[in-house]
């Protein structure tokens, strides 16, 4: 329940505090005296954007502060999920800064738009002009008959079934359409990997068969240098093994009376075995020395090999050729392995199907159930409301495909006379019958579900005598247990309010202003017998203007 809206320095007002009552308040003034101002200050702690130019003085700040009593809304889990101090009585501020821009609070905690959004719209249901076209889309009827067959639970099981299917069908799509890509080039990989497999790559071939090449095109000048090497070691005429052996033996000699010559012999003797095994290894080096043409080319042959395919898949070792191998491999395989992929997502897109058809059909099954409620009350309200011969039918059509909201389309067909068969609301109903048919919806509402605070910007547009006191009845009803601000220039309504708040313009030091005053008892009768009868009104309108107060 909406107790108190302020605003301050928003268009035409500078400021005013309005205190609501918790039944139904009568708002009325003259056209053009600025109820749409208050309605678009009131949009902008609903979280709606600024769709005129806002500060009335540029100098200073606009703030519009709705003060809500919301203990009887359950709304506790709502302020837990938002990090948000909860209180039975809670503040929704907006604030327009000077330099533009917008900040949004709850209860003193700022929050983004959005969050305030979602929690306003829990606490207030504007109906406006605008509102009644809704009336025939086929969205806002199907969303009635959800709300009124209580189809809440159903509805959010067959989403959660709807968004796995579509994923799965997205999946499956994905996989198929890349299992077709990768299938244009199955061939190509196949003959890559089959070239690169048939070379039998070793890890570090290439290095290797480099030095054996090395070997095999200067095997004449290993040899030679092995051979110079043995001369040296171990030549007749000077022998470097059999002149350490003649050292040693020197050393040996003088071992007991040098005390440094037992050292020297041992690095002597070491240094000895040491060059035997030099010269041991260089006579096995030069047996394995071999010049032999046909290696050389088998060498060089493998060598081409190697450099080519480096070349042709530009890398430049035989490490990456295979692990290139190993990838063109893993290609194939995963190509292979599509197959199998695809039949088990087909067979568990088959099987959501199933599920979704099934809870399809419930959501219908409970929908249905509500159809002969929503004509029955609807029309009980509309002859109440003077059309007397009114019919009113839900139609079911079901869809060939799932969607968000099922498989069902509803169509609501109307008509007002006796003679006229029903058809689409939007191209029979006119204005006054709009009206009279959404405040009879509104009423359906507001017996299948708690409304927060309900807003009604001239619902009555299009009707008159009669029938505006038979709408002021039904919304006096309706305002037992919802809270209503009902905007109207029928005094037939707005005499039925609990509380009278009259909008007016005035002008001060040549600039215009806009306020709201609580009208006391006298001055409502006036303001009455002005909608009777116009601003000189006489004791005849001021007659009917106090009957209607009196009912």
């Amino acid at each position: 329940m909406l107790t108190r809206l302020s605003v301050s320095n928003y268009a035409l007002i500078d400021s005013l505090s309005i205190d609501f009552h918790q039944k139904l308040n009568s708002v009325t003034g003259e056209t053009g005296a600025g109820k749409s101002i208050i309605l678009g200050a009131l949009g902008l702690i609903l979280g709606n954007r600024a769709d005129l130019p806002v500060l009335k003085d540029p100098a200073k700040k606009c703030i519009v502060e709705g003060v809500f009593e919301i203990g009887n809304y359950n709304l506790q889990p709502f302020f837990d999920e938002n990090d948000l101090d909860y209180d039975s009585t809670t503040i929704l501020r907006r604030e327009i800064t000077v330099s533009g821009k917008f900040r949004a609070f709850i209860n003193d905690t700022p929050v983004n738009l959005k969050t305030l959004r979602d929690l306003s719209l829990q606490l207030i249901d504007i109906h406006s002009q605008h509102q009644n076209l809704e009336l025939g889309n086929h969205k806002f009827q199907l969303d009635l008959v959800d709300t009124v067959s209580g189809s809440g639970k159903v509805l959010e099981q067959y989403r959660g079934l709807f968004h796995s299917w579509l994923s799965l069908k997205k999946e499956l799509g994905f996989i198929v359409e890349k299992n077709n890509k990768e299938r244009a080039d199955l061939d190509y990989w196949q003959f890559q990997f089959k070239q690169l497999e048939e070379a039998g790559l070793q890890e570090n071939e290439q290095e290797e068969l480099e030095m054996r090449l090395e070997q095999l095109t200067h095997s004449e000048e290993i040899k030679n240098a092995f051979n110079q090497v043995q001369l040296l070691l171990d030549d007749e005429r000077f022998s470097v093994i059999q002149n350490l052996k003649e050292s040693l033996k020197k050393l040996e000699s003088i071992r007991n009376y040098v005390a440094e010559v037992p050292s020297l012999a041992e690095r002597l003797q070491s240094s000895l075995i040491e060059v035997k095994d030099i010269l041991d290894e260089t006579e096995s080096l030069v047996e394995k020395v071999e010049h032999d043409p046909s290696q050389i080319e088998q060498v060089n042959n493998r060598l081409n090999m190697i450099y080519s395919l480096q070349q042709k898949h530009h890398v430049n070792t035989v490490n990456e050729l295979i692990d290139l191998k190993n990838s063109f491999d893993e290609k194939i395989n995963r190509v292979t392995g599509y197959d199998e992929q695809i039949e088990t997502l087909k067979t568990e897109l088959q099987k959501g199907r199933l599920l979704l058809s099934e809870k399809a059909g419930e959501l219908t099954s409970v929908r249905k159930k509500a159809f002969k409620q929503i004509e029955k009350e609807i029309v009980g309200d509309l002859q109440q409301l003077g059309m007397t011969k009114a019919k009113l039918e839900v139609i079911h059509e079901q869809l060939p495909d799932f969607t968000i909201n099922g498989t069902d389309a509803v169509l609501f067909l109307f008509s007002a006379n006796a003679d006229a068969a029903p058809a689409e609301i939007s191209k029979v109903a006119s204005g006054g019958e709009m009206s009279r048919l959404m405040l009879s919806i509104k009423n359906l509402l507001r017996k299948t579900k708690s409304l927060p605070t309900v807003i009604f910007d001239e619902i009555d547009s299009g009707i008159s005598g009669e029938i505006a006191l038979k709408m002021g009845n039904i919304i006096k009803s309706f305002s037992e247990s919802t809270q209503i601000i009902n905007i109207t220039h029928l005094p037939q309504i707005a005499a039925k309010g609990d509380a009278h708040f009259l909008v007016y313009k005035y002008e001060q030091d040549g600039k215009t202003f806009i306020s709201v005053n609580l009208l006391n008892q006298t001055e409502r009768v006036q303001e009455l017998a002005k909608m009777v009868g116009g601003e000189n009104f006489s004791e005849a309108t001021l007659k009917t203007a106090k009957e209607l107060l009196n009912g």
